[in-house]
């Protein structure tokens, strides 16, 4: 649809809607072209108006912290969804059970357990991001992933139909689950244990600081770029990139962090050409030293 289209469509939305909105700052690497629309929703209510008004006529992509998010400089044709408010609520449903909406900050779920004195989340305060992309690509870190706390996810499909889904019926693989990628999600029940609150914020304390000894921070990147081939080798995949690349390969702005070489960064002004060519030089250069095809964790929007 034309943009004087969709004024018109939405027009009851111009609070939370910017049409050729600039999505530079909306990613960690700080790289992004403008999208045709951009929309935040308030509440879920609205979310369904919207998604209604809209009738799956136009491409959605879901954009959370824009902690693993590498957008292109080109114009998306398309709309880029955000969701706010109502979807950052978090309560307790019982002792041991987490009810969090899906715009809840990964550390922020890890901080609610802990004052809450349930652990199994500690890992969670070493994830950047929100509770809808750690359950959307099965996150995780020291040896724990989200899929050993989730209950269950409430989401929407893209005409505004509402479900309930298990942890049960989801099959779960590393950094990846077999839901629909036209699932929305809305919230998410998750389950931990009773513990000593002292043990939970010893066992954060830790994560922080292993975290902040072993990865570069305070920097232009977003996390992990390629996941760990776990099928192919015990190797790492910043072993990988490391025996196989030129410490400082870079593209313009776009280089490796000496710190973690599995750590893209924006140095200044990278563009999204300079961050893929770099991406796609190491893919080449693991493929061509070990015959393993890396595949990205980050994401990507164009």
């Amino acid at each position: 649809m034309k943009i004087e289209e969709l004024e018109k469509l939405l027009k009851d939305f111009k609070k939370n809607l910017v049409f050729n909105k600039n999505l530079k700052n909306k990613s960690w690497f700080n790289i992004g072209g403008k999208a045709k629309v951009f929309f935040k929703a308030e509440n879920l209510d609205e979310l369904i108006r919207f998604l209604k008004k809209i009738d799956n006529k136009e491409k959605i992509f879901v954009l959370g912290a824009g902690s693993n998010t590498l957008i292109s400089d080109k114009f998306f044709d398309g709309i880029v969804l955000q969701l706010a408010k109502d979807f950052s609520n978090i309560s307790l449903l019982n002792e041991n059970i987490i009810i969090s909406g899906s715009a809840v900050l990964d550390r922020s779920l890890s901080n609610f357990a802990m004052m809450n004195n349930i652990s199994g989340f500690e890992y969670l305060s070493g994830i950047p991001g929100t509770v809808g992309g750690a359950i959307k690509m099965n996150a995780g870190c020291f040896g724990k992933e989200i899929r050993l706390n989730l209950l269950s996810v409430q989401a929407i499909d893209r005409i505004g139909n509402i479900k309930t889904i298990y942890a049960k019926d989801i099959i779960f693989d590393y950094r990846a689950n077999d839901l629909s990628e036209d699932l929305i999600f809305l919230s998410a029940s998750f389950k931990g244990k009773k513990s000593n609150h002292k043990e939970i914020k010893k066992e954060i304390d830790r994560i922080i600081l292993e975290k902040k000894n072993s990865q570069p921070s305070r920097i232009k990147t977003c996390g992990s770029t390629f996941k760990n081939p776990l099928k192919e080798t015990n190797k790492k995949v910043w072993e990988l990139i490391n025996d196989s690349v030129p410490e400082n390969l870079a593209y313009g702005d776009a280089c490796i962090s000496k710190k973690h070489k599995n750590f893209f960064i924006n140095r200044g002004n990278a563009s999204f050409t300079d961050m893929s060519k770099l991406i796609d030089h190491v893919s080449n250069a693991v493929f061509d030293k070990y015959g393993i095809r890396l595949e990205k964790e980050i994401k990507i929007l164009k």
